[in-house]
């Protein structure tokens, strides 16, 4: 059985009650709920220490775990909330989507669906590919580079950048590592603009323009 959970707890402290927050006209969960209900997924979940949370989940057909309000922290670890979730549903498969990740498709979650199937992966999460660009510090000090000898980005090799859309284990991975990627992983690779994560309200503001 492959199911999803999303995990969606109330607090939040750069902006209020985030995961709910107004999205062109539909509250931020609602597109990670959508494109689960909708992919080969059999049965989604939601994890939340937060009646009104809870609420718009049920309203939009999907079932709730109510997690303990100690797995409801700033500190509390994902891999903490996925175990318990393991606890209280079966499956073979796990789907772990972040609602913080509106512009997540179907598709994706299909592809990383079928890349556990195919047997040569036990689990997998999304990433963004990245070119080299000069970083700095805080401190105005070049990160990995030396400003007297500035590398060309052509001669760097580029990097994935994970970018918490999703990940997928199977069971057997995640009681055995207690982590949400273990064994043999692999990557979904999600094109540039459909990374965004809200994080600030300045993301937030982006993303209602490109998904407006």
């Amino acid at each position: 059985m492959i199911v999803s959970v999303i995990t969606a707890r109330g607090g939040s402290k750069e902006i209020p009650k985030k995961n709910i927050v107004d999205l062109n006209g539909k509250p931020l969960i609602y597109y990670s709920i959508n494109a689960s209900k909708n992919s080969c997924v059999d049965k989604t979940f939601v994890s939340t220490d937060d009646e009104e949370i809870s609420n718009i989940a049920l309203e939009y057909g999907i079932s709730v775990i109510d997690r303990p309000s100690e797995l409801a922290t700033d500190t509390t670890q994902s891999e903490d909330v996925l175990l318990h979730f393991a606890d209280m549903v079966d499956f073979d498969i796990l789907v772990f989507i972040q609602p913080t990740s509106p512009l997540i498709k179907t598709e994706y979650i299909n592809r990383g669906v079928d890349m556990i199937q195919s047997g040569n992966y036990d689990s997998v999460f999304t990433t963004t590919k990245e070119h080299w660009i000069p970083r700095w510090d805080m401190n105005i000090k070049p990160v990995n580079w030396d400003i007297t000898n500035r590398p060309l980005r052509q001669d760097k090799s580029e990097l994935y950048i994970e970018n918490g859309m999703f990940y997928i284990t199977t069971r057997e991975s995640l009681l055995s590592n207690k982590l949400r990627y273990g064994g043999k992983i692999g990557v979904v690779e999600i094109p540039l603009e459909d990374s965004f994560q809200v994080d600030t309200y300045e993301d937030l503001k982006l993303i209602r323009r490109i998904n407006g």
